[in-house]
């Protein structure tokens, strides 16, 4: 336990380490920014600054950078070495307050749709306080916002930031309403649920769709695969369970609160998952999840896989979001307490979720929209696209009674009756788990389950600490006039609430068509694609929304819009090109190989007279295939020409969606089906079969 604690955070540059190092004044200042969001005195930056890179370099660091969080969902550094060289050509370490609080930055590369000229090349960064420094490698990172030199937002973390100080601010007026002059900040919390696949590097090495796509674009379905359910939370691997070890070891010195880890579902899949943080911090943390999954699994032999969808037939990866509200004196606003009927406090924020849900449906799906996620929405180990809430058996018994005036029943929750008297009672969790739910009330929490593998969780949370601030808004408008009767103004609204958004709300099968006609009855959103979801980024409820809780500007939604267009297409061009490189160099000479030796075979067996029908169906029916697939990849060829085009961003990607997906998915099931008839030493590339099950 000792070397456990001592590990845990120990590249971080913490509350402790700054208690330690910095003048008791200096501290207190610091503190003050951090909690109360005071601006920062030069003189005080410079103090920090300093014990910043002493630390540091104590701790082996040489070079520091602004460390943020650009419109390419992963995250971008420049790095400056400490030393400044001085006149008779020796060096100093310096590192001043100015250098702590702003850096510089070339933007021409980074997204920026349309915010900016591509010649406005300067961008800045500034230091995040409330998100602490650590030691990467040999590098000091600062946590830093993004911006262009006109002010335009050009990263993530901004307007998680703007979010979370929105709904602090309309959480507070519903606490004071309700007699809690006590809170003085209420924060978003959030723990991340990461999924992943390990294969074998040297097999990642030799499939190139792999390596430029994260994903598999040929792949027929092994024999088995996840049928047994015998990988899901089964006895991890000795070779895997290293790698866990020396990725748990990583994330503690860096602060991460890596917690619980196990293998998933599908043959080769596992989950890390943290405990709960504020979600800037959880943020920054699964970012820093994510790659170092990814470095540590190359010092085990292995290559990790983060995207939603990298093997076709097979679940797929997600990242639950599981989202909550506390205030700074520890009350969690989701908890429903013994008597959560009686609980107004509970109720009146659980409305707020619910409302804020159902009207927002289509900003939720758009905040988890990508091409690689597309493929896993619905995939039978994810949510469908279409948004429903799940609240389990109780409180849906409760809103119900609510919205009829019925008199409630009181709990149901009951003990389990294991027939086993040495085992203790314990009680049954009225929650539940729906699996197939995208949006699931679990105890205390919502768990956000449609976000993929690969992506921020900045944007669903900014999405989601918006909505909530703007239900709340409403909600203390007219509480705020009810002072002679708060309680019943409450529960009025509450009943209000429930009985108007009743249809977000439902606990059955997700996958079943059945689901998908009632949801449309219900006048639920259901954007299959990400080009059919990306449009309503822009509507005027959501600019308006965004606009006045000073989320996003007008101008800054444009940009992210035309940012998703572009990501569509160009990931959709880049694996057209990818299949096509694949099937011209390695599919089609494998196949054509294959059947000059069945052919040859053929005239040998003919000479001594041995029946040869069966090889020459064989070769026939490859052939046929081989013909057909030539078709196809011109006819792909001829779509990408089309995809390269002038027309706008939108009509790109509709063109990518309409036409050139389903030719790749035809294209895909011939290079499959010459998978199961080509002989296994013709094949070019390991199979599913070779990398899910080493």
């Amino acid at each position: 336990m000792a070397n456990l604690n001592s590990l845990f955070g120990s590249r971080v540059f913490n509350d402790s380490i700054m208690k330690e190092r910095l003048p008791k004044e200096t501290y207190v200042s610091l503190r003050n920014t951090i909690s109360e969001g005071k601006e920062l005195d030069i003189s005080v930056a410079n103090i920090v600054a300093n014990a910043m890179k002493d630390w540091a370099i104590d701790n082996g660091a040489t070079h520091y950078t602004h460390w943020f969080q650009p419109m390419t969902g992963i995250t971008a550094e420049k790095h400056d070495s400490f030393m400044t060289v001085q006149s008779d050509g020796t060096v100093l370490t310096k590192f001043s307050g100015k250098n702590l609080i702003k850096g510089e930055s070339d933007a021409s590369s980074f997204p920026s749709g349309g915010l900016r000229a591509t010649f406005e090349a300067r961008g800045y960064t500034a230091w995040d306080p409330t998100s602490y420094a650590f030691i990467k490698d040999d590098t000091l990172c600062i946590p830093t916002v993004f911006c262009s030199h006109g002010g335009e937002v050009l990263d993530k973390k901004t307007p998680l930031l703007r979010s979370a100080e929105a709904l602090s601010h309309q959480a507070l007026r519903i606490m004071r309403v309700l007699g809690d002059n006590e809170s003085t900040r209420v924060t978003p919390m959030v723990g991340a649920e990461q999924e992943y696949f390990l294969v074998d590097k040297e097999m990642y090495e030799r499939r190139s769709d792999l390596i430029f796509t994260g994903k598999t674009l040929f792949g027929a379905r092994p024999p088995k695969t996840q049928e047994l359910n015998d990988q899901y939370y089964g006895t991890i691997s000795p070779k895997v369970k290293e790698y866990m070890a020396d990725l748990d070891r990583e994330l503690w010195a860096l602060g991460v609160y890596a917690k619980t880890e196990h293998n998933e579902a599908a043959p080769a899949q596992h989950e890390l998952a943290p405990t709960y943080s504020n979600a800037n911090t959880a943020t920054d943390h699964n970012q820093l999840t994510m790659e170092t999954m990814k470095t540590v699994a190359l010092r085990h032999g292995f290559v990790c896989l983060l995207g939603e969808k990298p093997f076709d037939g097979i679940n797929g990866s997600g990242k639950h979001n599981n989202w909550s509200m506390e205030t700074n004196t520890g009350v969690a606003l989701f908890k429903p307490g013994k008597e959560p009927y009686e609980n107004t406090r509970f109720l009146l924020f659980l409305a707020a979720m619910i409302k804020a849900v159902d009207e927002y449906q289509d900003l939720l799906r758009i905040s988890v929209a990508s091409a690689s996620n597309d493929r896993r929405l619905g995939g039978h180990e994810a949510p469908p696209a279409i948004l429903s809430i799940f609240l389990g058996e109780e409180l849906t018994d409760i809103i119900d009674a609510i919205i009829t005036g019925r008199k409630y029943g009181g709990s149901k929750k009951m003990n389990m009756e294991t027939g086993v008297n040495t085992l203790p009672e314990f009680v049954r969790d009225n929650t539940d788990r729906n699996r197939t739910s995208p949006f699931a009330f679990t105890g205390n929490k919502f768990e956000f389950r449609m976000p993929g593998a690969s992506q921020s969780i900045a944007d669903p949370n900014i999405v989601l600490n918006t909505i909530m601030a703007e239900a709340l808004c409403q909600f203390a408008d007219k509480l705020e006039k009810k002072t002679d009767d708060v309680e019943g103004a409450c529960r009025r609204l509450i009943r209000d609430t429930f009985k108007k958004h009743r249809r977000i709300l439902f606990d059955g099968n997700g996958y079943a068509d059945e689901w998908i006609k009632e949801a449309e009855s219900r006048g639920l959103c259901n954007y299959r694609t990400t080009a059919d979801a990306v449009p309503h980024l822009t509507d005027t409820k959501n600019v308006s929304l965004f606009a006045r809780h000073k989320v996003y500007t007008e101008a800054e939604l444009i940009s992210r819009r035309e940012i998703m267009y572009g990501d569509y297409v160009k990931i959709t061009h880049i694996e057209a090109s990818t299949m096509i490189d694949m099937v011209k160099k390695e599919i089609l000479p494998a196949a054509l190989s294959y059947v000059k030796e069945i052919s040859e075979t053929v005239v040998n067996f003919n000479e001594i007279g041995i029946d040869s029908r069966v090889y020459k169906e064989t070769a026939s029916k490859i052939a046929t295939i081989v013909s057909s697939l030539s078709f196809s990849l011109a006819d792909l060829e001829k779509l990408i020409e089309k995809l390269d085009g002038t027309r706008a961003v939108s009509a790109q990607a509709e063109f990518a969606r309409d036409e050139v997906i389903p030719k790749m998915n035809e294209i895909r099931r011939s290079a499959d089906e010459l998978e199961m008839l080509v002989a296994k030493k013709y094949w070019p590339f390991p199979t599913y079969g070779d990398m899910l099950f080493v």
